[in-house]
């Protein structure tokens, strides 16, 4: 299902339409009872729950995933959902809070669980050419310059420059601008045989050992890389004009449901699908990790 709030209105009609679907996603490959193993099930008390026919557990369509011991209904939980995750600029949880009359606090941790579940799995990294850079976030501070960020808090991003444009891209929040803290984004985001454009910083240089193409130009104010420093301007124009403030603790959130966003933007017919799957799937590819 695509953006357009007609048919998610006509799709998700009730609470009962939003039960049905959590069901069709977490049972997709098929039911097995998660106490004893067994692969046999007949209806369960609440609706579209489903009951071991060897042990007796009962297991709703919620239990396991993020949508478990809500506090609101499900049917609201789709539409936030649908809103942060289909909407060009999000939404805050203080917008969220007046158009769903709840409490600005209840909007904020739902949406926190939205953002976990919106990190990229590092399973792509991108490839070709790539810009590379750094910026800010935060504001001016007397008598800080250079990659020295007093209270700001430090990002590094990438992105992916492809024949049509700009494709995917990435950030991370990072302790200070030196190889050691750029190397895991690099090896999380970044193919080995890539080129890669980064201004003349000395912290990518111990980066060329793995990384061979990198190619390192004059920033000249960002003249260079046009491109990424578009990107960058957006990013905390974004911040700045929906959320106005967030927390160093909490600044990576906002930076993966930015790209969330950006990386589907060609595809927005996807984005709120695979927002529910990783909200049904997280909770239980954690429980059987542990397991």
């Amino acid at each position: 299902m695509g953006v357009n709030s007609i048919k998610f209105h006509h799709r998700f009609p009730d609470e009962d339409s939003c039960y049905a679907y959590l069901s069709e996603i977490k049972w997709e490959k098929g039911y097995v009872c998660k106490k004893c193993d067994n692969e046999h099930y007949c209806k369960g008390r609440l609706p579209y729950s489903r009951r071991c026919t060897r042990c007796k557990y009962d297991e709703s369509s919620t239990a396991g995933t993020m949508f478990d011991k809500l506090k609101f209904s499900i049917h609201l939980a789709f539409h936030i959902a649908f809103k942060i995750s289909t909407k060009k600029k999000g939404m805050s949880s203080l917008e969220l809070s007046h158009e769903f009359e709840l409490r600005q606090k209840t909007c904020w941790e739902f949406k926190r669980k939205i953002q976990i579940v919106m990190k990229s799995s590092g399973k792509y990294p991108i490839s070709g050419t790539i810009q590379v850079d750094e910026f800010y976030v935060g504001g001016e501070e007397e008598g800080v310059i250079g990659r020295g960020k007093g209270k700001k808090r430090l990002v590094v991003i990438a992105l992916e420059i492809v024949e049509a444009g700009v494709g995917r891209g990435y950030a991370r929040v990072i302790p200070d601008a030196s190889s050691s803290s750029f190397k895991p984004f690099f090896d999380k985001h970044i193919c080995k045989n890539a080129r890669i454009i980064t201004d003349k910083w000395t912290g990518y240089l111990p980066l060329k050992n793995d990384y061979k193409n990198i190619e390192q130009t004059k920033s000249d104010e960002g003249k260079s890389a046009p491109d990424i420093h578009l990107h960058i301007m957006n990013i905390k124009g974004w911040l700045r004009g929906i959320h106005h403030h967030c927390s160093e603790e909490w600044l990576q959130g906002y930076l993966d449901e930015y790209h969330f966003r950006f990386n589907r933007r060609n595809h927005p017919e996807v984005l709120f699908d695979t927002l529910l799957k990783r909200m049904v799937e997280y909770k239980l590819m954690r429980t059987n990790t542990v397991n």
